[in-house]
């Protein structure tokens, strides 16, 4: 295994860690309103310290891109940290949330890394190695279409303006597939992605900690993800969809009269 995958692990396991450790006492933390809607705890920052300073002691000369602290500089290398994904759900109880680590080399996404503490899941993939679920090697859906699919997708909660173009999305894509779920963690939407648990995927207005390790565990996992034009500016728009190849771009042709000029 790649040594820098280890210490994203190593990291992530850290990070789980601190979240097991409040679960059973999260009335007792304290909260801040990031934005509307928008959430950071003390759970947040406390898994965010303990994944820096395990990054820090092994790379010190390498860059830092994490949600709750921001941005250090560094070197070409930098570390895209999202140290608990679905924060609304932890703080309700709602068994569903993760660490995201990932490692890019001049902008390219080299190694990736999603935890799920409470089912002990660990997603990784290093770019042209595969993507794996704990030591089982995973792979995209083989849907041939959108005809039976199970669809994941997040709600644009921070970009009201794009709900009604959202919400016409959404009707297509619902009369197309067998379904549709919204569990509040793109992470681990995207790592159930590739591992076939959903056929694809899309959100409005995510984060680049939200979503750089669960793009290289797709395409890793022979999946493709894109910008909703089929572009590959997603990690700066915020706007992406995801899936094996046939179900991605049967869903870029389902939006596609859905987009307005700003998406």
């Amino acid at each position: 295994m790649n040594p820098a995958l280890n210490i994203a692990i190593m990291a992530a396991r850290k990070a789980g860690g601190v979240m097991l450790r409040y679960i059973d006492r999260i009335s007792t933390l304290t909260v801040a309103n990031k934005s509307r809607n928008d959430y950071v705890s003390e759970v947040d920052r406390l898994a965010e310290e303990e994944i820096i300073r395990v990054i820090r002691k092994a790379y010190p000369e390498h860059g830092i891109l994490a949600e709750e602290s921001g941005l250090r500089n560094g070197n070409d290398y930098q570390w895209i940290i999202d140290p608990l994904d679905g924060t609304t759900n932890y703080l309700h109880g709602f068994p569903q949330f993760a660490v995201s680590i990932a490692l890019s080399n001049r902008g390219k996404i080299e190694q990736g890394c999603i935890y799920d503490p409470l089912r002990e899941e660990l997603f990784t993939a290093s770019r042209g190695s595969g993507a794996f679920l704990n030591d089982r090697r995973i792979r995209v859906s083989s849907a041939k279409s959108l005809e039976g699919t199970l669809l994941g997708t997040g709600f644009p909660f921070k970009q009201q303006q794009h709900l009604d173009a959202y919400l016409e999305m959404f009707k297509v894509l619902h009369r197309e597939s067998a379904g549709i779920r919204r569990a509040g963690s793109a992470a681990l939407d995207l790592a159930y992605v590739a591992a076939a648990r959903l056929d694809g995927f899309w959100e409005i207005g995510l984060n680049p900690w939200d979503m750089a390790a669960g793009t290289l565990l797709i395409q890793e996992a022979g999946g493709m993800v894109s910008d909703f034009r089929g572009g590959d500016t997603y990690h700066q728009s915020g706007n992406i969809v995801g899936g094996n190849p046939k179900v991605f771009q049967a869903m870029l042709q389902a939006i596609a009269p859905c987009l307005t000029p700003e998406l």
